[in-house]
């Protein structure tokens, strides 16, 4: 592992991706993936994600990116990389291209997120108000569902101020995750598993549940438990480590490679057993 400083191993039950079993990865129909982290590093993706990417679509491989980031910062990705779709602000927005435009369709009505607006700019307000040092996200101004407060990207946030910004939001009754970078809060049910449903019947038509064993997930933080938990084919990049202290649902393989090297092994490993 390309991680070296770690406080706690992982499971035995989390193998190195390298032990997938070639059965498993002839099998899989497609790829789902986090952005921050995972595709990315240093904030930005890389020539070898990218490429990753690439391959994985000339292979036949549907990937579709499953992010907390907002509709307006995933807009040009969306037009731009080789992907089929990305589900953004925690499964409320999905980008996709169809001939000639770039498709947005949203999880909740029009009315409901014009009710909600009030009550998240309450809420970020209060958050700035009464936790010490808390920031909005630089990426707000694309925000339609959800808010997010930075802890890790350009502003620094303890633990314990993370906890607090999570406890103030859940007293809400808003959701709230935790990713590498941003605290993320939104009003809805709507979660990434619940995203990843939606875009694989719209876009593929296809039901994920029914094929949950043939998908893989790739995520990289705590926000991406929900996802390893459910899905058997379940992968950490290897900065997932840097939150093994937080982790309670593990995925069931680690790549050696970090972020946007992690990506490209797994899809270099897929890619290889078609």
């Amino acid at each position: 592992m390309s991680v070296t400083s770690r406080a706690i191993s992982a499971p035995t039950a989390t193998r190195p991706w390298a032990e997938l079993p070639a059965a498993d990865a002839r099998r899989v129909r497609g790829v789902l993936t986090d952005i921050d982290d995972t595709l990315t590093t240093a904030g930005a993706i890389t020539p070898e994600a990218l490429d990753a990417l690439g391959a994985l679509q000339a292979a036949g491989l549907p990937v579709i990116a499953i992010t907390g980031r907002p509709m307006g910062w995933s807009e040009p990705f969306a037009r731009a990389w080789p992907i089929d779709a990305i589900v953004a602000e925690n499964g409320a927005v999905a980008l996709f291209r169809e001939p000639g435009t770039l498709a947005i369709e949203y999880a909740q009505d029009v009315a409901t997120r014009r009710d909600n607006a009030a009550r998240l700019k309450a809420v970020a307000a209060q958050v700035l108000r009464e936790v010490p040092g808390a920031t909005l996200a630089h990426d707000s101004p694309g925000r339609v569902t959800d808010i997010a407060i930075d802890h890790g990207e350009f502003a620094h946030l303890s633990a314990a101020q993370i906890d607090a910004v999570v406890a103030l939001m859940r007293a809400a009754g808003m959701n709230a995750t935790v990713s590498s970078i941003h605290i993320n809060g939104w009003f809805g049910a709507h979660t990434k598993l619940s995203g990843a449903r939606w875009i694989v019947q719209r876009l593929l038509g296809r039901d994920i549940e029914a094929e949950r064993a043939d998908w893989v997930y790739v995520g990289d933080s705590t926000n991406d438990q929900l996802m390893f938990g459910h899905f058997p084919l379940s992968v950490g990049v290897a900065n997932l480590m840097e939150f093994a202290a937080q982790l309670t649902t593990w995925p069931a393989y680690l790549t050696d490679g970090a972020r946007g090297a992690g990506f490209a092994e797994v899809a270099r490993r897929l890619i290889s057993a078609r």
